[in-house]
């Protein structure tokens, strides 16, 4: 007699909502660090992450919400890794100090996905949400260079402040088109410091 439980296949073990949420999240991440916003597909997303296109609509709404969750988490984590290595630095340090080791963490999260980190810049193909979440970020990095440098209440230093950004992205993106050659950082950390303090004309505090 034929065992009929013998020839089953296994059933395949369901994963919670949460376990598969985060296995289209880790396949996003790793897709979307290796091509731009434009040329990675939800299919692409859902095979990678042995889910389905419409799991992935469903839990995320669009491939611009499933980009935009990754922008965040990645900016918040970013953003911790800065505010760590400031707090690590001993009492009394310089806001010199503090500025580098902030500009330090933001050279290692570049060298980390150097590609990811410039499509913004080069390709220009994300969504408004994504732009969003940027400018929101990058304004609230002014406010706390301004925290830290307390600058006049003068014209060119909110200038100066602002400008910072300029500076540091194309110089980082230059770096970031050359391979993140690590013999370079040094020198681009001294010019983006330099670049800054030339603008307000002194450190402040």
């Amino acid at each position: 007699m034929c065992n009929v439980a013998a020839r089953r296949k296994p059933t395949r073990r369901r994963l919670d909502v949460d376990e598969r949420r985060s296995d289209i999240l880790v396949a996003a991440r790793r897709l979307f660090a290796e091509a731009t916003y434009a040329e990675v597909s939800i299919a692409q997303v859902a095979a990678a992450a042995g889910s389905s296109p419409a799991l992935v609509f469903h839990y995320f709404g669009s491939k611009a919400g499933l980009y935009q969750q990754i922008v965040t988490e990645t900016l918040e984590h970013l953003a911790e890794a800065q505010r760590a290595a400031a707090d690590a630095l001993p009492p009394h340090s310089s806001a010199r100090d503090r500025v580098q080791a902030w500009l330090v963490v933001y050279l290692d999260h570049i060298a980390t996905h150097p590609r990811a980190w410039a499509s913004p810049l080069i390709d220009g193909e994300e969504p408004r949400e994504a732009v969003a979440l940027r400018r929101a970020a990058q304004a609230g990095y002014v406010d706390a260079l301004r925290e830290v440098l307390r600058p006049a209440d003068w014209a060119r230093h909110e200038y100066a402040l602002r400008g910072y950004f300029g500076f540091l992205e194309f110089a980082c993106l230059a770096w970031a088109q050359a391979g993140c050659p690590p013999d370079d950082r040094g020198p681009l950390i001294d010019a983006t410091l330099g670049a800054l303090e030339g603008a307000l004309g002194d450190w402040g505090r």
